[in-house]
């Protein structure tokens, strides 16, 4: 299965299952197995860095297991491939977004123009509040 032009995942990583579709469609709900269960092995997989992996793991959230597969479920559409080629996309689109690294954040400080402002507008509201309260009575 092809994620990007470099990055390819080999099928024997990939395990299927179909079952029947929860919710409505009445007979054909009952009897006919589409909706499908997609297994990704991550475990088994070679071609993934170490560090997408872990965001990998971190981006599939509760569709990760303990032990390290991601499994995804698709039963949005009638057919059983239209099913399959939904949870494959997911996968790819996945994996995909682990393999963008996220950029490192610059701590900055506030310049000191925006210190000054905040602390006198600080000031103000002190005075402000202040001049509501009664004087002191002699």
């Amino acid at each position: 299965m092809k994620i990007t032009d470099t990055l390819h995942i080999d099928e024997s990583e990939l395990d299927e299952q179909f079952i029947r579709a929860s919710g409505p469609g009445g007979q054909n709900v009952n009897k006919v197995a589409t909706a499908v269960q997609l297994r990704f092995r991550l475990s088994r997989n070679r071609s993934i860095p170490a560090d997408a992996k872990a965001r990998l793991l971190r981006i599939a959230g509760n569709k990760a297991t303990n032990e390290g597969d991601i499994l995804i479920e698709a039963s949005a559409h009638r057919r059983q491939s239209a099913n399959r080629d939904e949870a494959r996309r997911r996968l790819a689109q996945m994996i995909r977004k682990s393999l963008l690294k996220p950029k490192k954040r610059v701590r900055t400080r506030p310049p000191r123009a925006a210190k000054e402002r905040r602390l006198d507008e600080k000031k103000r509201r002190g005075l402000i509040k202040s001049r509501r309260q009664a004087p002191p009575e002699e």
